[in-house]
């Protein structure tokens, strides 16, 4: 076992009674902390008396209320160590990790356990629970929890990985935790912050959401009455605790509920971004976050989804360190929670490989670059074709183009030379095309 000796160092001037330590429940056995920066500690103590950390020399006085905040160094991943918080009593934490550390977030699909819901499996899940042992994989879920203002208490546990921590545990994070693990060979830590059913609104500081609306016109209509919808609720009782926590980054998984006002997510999300990192006051992490995912929706509400699309796919080039892992061609037609989590926890892997962690690994999915006409056809560029374009042998199905009328017609398609050539015998002048533009889609287009 190795040790990492942290005092706390209560000095009982102006203070008849004993100091009593306490921390957080992030801050318990089992945890994991960010390897080579400094992380934030904090806790409770006697008003004004001083917290130390004595084998770095650092020293610290609680405030008027007995709050305090250390920034500690971390080394290079390893452990497990034990931390030893000294004061009248002591506080113990043994079994503690310094590896990379990713908080996910989000709505349904980010919840969905590897157990599924009912009548809503996570494919292969009896075969990751099978493989799930794994004492370097740590996971912590905060238990739900809305509020009117900032909470700094939470309950939650840190567990090692096992069938019974990874079936209750988010399929999108455990699964990216368990192969960034393979593949950095380090230990990992996995914080979940989830609740179904969730706009943005609800996951941002009433301070961000100001910052909006002083800007921009909102349309609303993706909140509600009900607790996890009001708007702050969320980011008050299930991010505000954890704010500060050392982080390797973000993902998130939500946007279901923000398909009703579209057009006020264009500026929602990357004001949460920069809000969130403002609060942990840590640089620009990297935040990856998933296109929601393709369903059969009442007729009224088709258009909705891919409409929400186009934005996200704006946003992935307009907030800073940020990318999306693609979900067209894994979904389900008539389930919104779609089974094929791995695909997403692989997609987000990639992105977090190459964006982050500086590996060479493809992430991007291609990305239309431009367009151009040639009589009664129209020629597609994209971008992050590394090598080449390809519909694994399939008709490509999903485009459609439109002349000066603005009606779009099925059309068809074909690869020619890294491009897509496009039209259709009802559209004598094309000028306009769309690709996958509809809920419910599997697409056909593969970098």
């Amino acid at each position: 076992m190795k040790f990492l000796i942290l005092s706390i160092l209560l000095v009982l001037s102006n203070y008849s009674g004993f100091a009593q330590i306490h921390l957080p429940a992030i801050f318990a056995n089992g945890m994991v902390l960010q390897q080579n920066t400094k992380v934030k500690i904090w806790g409770n103590a006697a008003p004004m008396e001083k917290v130390g950390w004595n084998k770095q020399s650092y020293h610290i006085r609680a405030d008027k209320k007995g709050h305090w905040l250390l920034n500690l160094p971390t080394p290079v991943a390893g452990g497990p160590y034990q931390i030893e918080i000294f004061g009248k009593n002591r506080v113990i934490l043994s079994d503690v990790l310094i590896g990379e550390v990713w908080l996910c977030s989000g709505q349904s699909n980010m919840d969905m356990p590897v157990k599924g819901y009912f009548n809503a499996p996570v494919l292969h899940a009896d075969d990751i629970l099978i493989k799930s042992p794994n004492a370097n994989i740590r996971l912590f879920k905060l238990e739900r929890q809305a509020a009117d203002v900032p909470r700094d208490s939470l309950s939650g546990t840190w567990q090692a990985a096992g069938p019974k921590s990874v079936s209750d545990f988010s399929a999108v994070g455990y699964l990216f935790g368990k192969d960034l693990q393979k593949f950095a060979n380090v230990p990992v830590g996995v914080i979940q912050s989830t609740w179904g059913g969730t706009p943005v609104e609800a996951w941002m500081s009433k301070e961000a959401l100001h910052e909006v609306s002083e800007n921009h016109s909102l349309k609303g209509g993706a909140t509600t009455k009900a607790i996890h919808q009001v708007p702050s609720h969320l980011f008050n009782g299930m991010i505000a605790p954890i704010v500060g926590y050392g982080l390797a980054g973000v993902l998130w998984y939500q946007g279901e509920q923000n398909r009703y006002n579209a057009e006020d997510y264009r500026w929602l999300l990357p004001e949460m971004v920069k809000s969130w990192r403002t609060n942990w006051g840590i640089g620009e992490w990297p935040f990856f976050f998933v296109q929601i995912a393709p369903m059969k929706y009442p007729k009224g509400q088709r258009h909705l989804v891919p409409l929400l699309w186009e934005v996200q796919t704006k946003l992935a080039t307009e907030i800073p360190n940020s990318g999306i892992a693609v979900s067209v061609d894994a979904g389900d037609m008539n389930n919104i929670h779609p089974s094929k989590k791995h695909l997403i926890a692989e997609r987000l892997l990639a992105l977090a490989l190459e964006k982050h962690y500086q590996k060479a690994m493809p992430s991007s999915a291609p990305c239309y670059q431009s367009i151009s006409q040639n009589e009664k056809y129209l020629k597609i560029r994209f971008s992050n074709l590394q090598m080449g374009l390809t519909s694994f042998g399939k008709p490509l199905n999903d485009f459609e183009i439109a002349g000066d009328d603005g009606v779009f017609y099925p059309a068809q398609a074909e690869i020619k030379n890294g491009e897509v050539i496009v039209f259709s015998e009802q559209v004598d002048l094309p000028i306009a095309v769309r690709y996958a533009f509809k809920d419910w889609t599997t697409g056909s287009l593969y970098g």
